[in-house]
């Protein structure tokens, strides 16, 4: 990759349960298509020699260890549903003891939860002797620029509460959403790609179900469109085949390369992390 591009790699793209789901035996969860075999969602961003996580999945060592990736330079939370936070140990390999801290960015209530539910990561002294993993944790207040990269943070409706997509450059990753308010569309606009919450075809109170996705990244006039979280009820070849042009069922392990516009997707955020 060149300094000038970004990877978006989708480390998971299943639903909290994961495809296939314990002791079902559905079709799907049956299926020997690799493409049905989901894990936790979860996203990583690479450029400029830098990765950055989005949500330390519930399967986050698996994910590491099938992708290969040997570092990790920050963290964005999306919201604290188990599925996207409970692999937040797995960071301890990432950020030794003595080492500068590995930074961990969510908005103010979410980091809230996490320093609460992970008490022993973020209580100070540690309590007892042991290795944890060794995280700053920031606070997301709006736009900004990390590691020279920029960051648009995106409300979203997630039922009745709220969970964060971000917007990076030229591409948006929303999971985890029923609802995109209008102001927030505004920042969605000139998407290359849009990775989109999708769960399944029958409504959801909290998820967008495929139609829904399919407006909304409509909507958003994306050039092209990844349908994530999806649940063990979506087959990827029977269900992908019959998607819009410009639409798809995204897969475990699938990679994306954009280029990035120095004058819109570099360091133009209102507040900037230099880690």
């Amino acid at each position: 990759m060149s300094s000038a591009g970004l990877t978006v790699t989708l480390l998971g793209t299943g639903t909290s349960t994961g495809v296939p789901v314990p002791g079902c035996r559905c079709a799907v969860c049956g299926s020997t298509d690799p493409h049905n075999q989901r894990t936790r969602c979860s996203a990583l961003l690479s450029f400029g020699g830098r990765n950055v996580l989005l949500d330390t999945a519930t399967d986050l060592r698996q994910q590491l260890l099938r992708e290969r990736i040997g570092r990790i330079d920050a963290v964005l939370f999306t919201h604290t549903h188990a599925d996207h936070v409970h692999g937040i140990d797995d960071l301890r390999v990432f950020s030794h003891p003595g080492e500068s801290p590995l930074p961990v960015f969510a908005a103010a209530e979410a980091l809230a939860t996490i320093r609460r539910v992970f008490g022993y990561i973020f209580s100070e002294p540690e309590p007892e002797p042991g290795y944890r993993p060794n995280l700053a944790a920031w606070t997301i207040g709006g736009r900004f620029s990390l590691f020279g990269l920029d960051i648009q943070p995106v409300e979203l409706e997630h039922g009745g509460g709220r969970s964060l997509g971000y917007r990076i450059g030229p591409c948006a990753y929303l999971t985890d959403c029923s609802g995109i308010p209008p102001a927030e569309e505004e920042k969605l606009q000139g998407l290359e790609l849009l990775v989109i919450d999708g769960l399944r075809f029958r409504p959801h109170q909290t998820h967008f179900t495929i139609a829904q996705a399919i407006a909304a990244g409509r909507r958003l006039g994306a050039r092209r469109t990844l349908l994530t979280h999806l649940s063990h009820e979506v087959d990827h070849q029977r269900d992908g085949g019959g998607l819009p042009e410009g639409f798809e069922l995204a897969y475990d392990g699938q990679q994306v390369t954009l280029e990035l516009d120095p004058e819109i997707g570099r360091g133009v955020g209102s507040a900037a992390y230099s880690i």
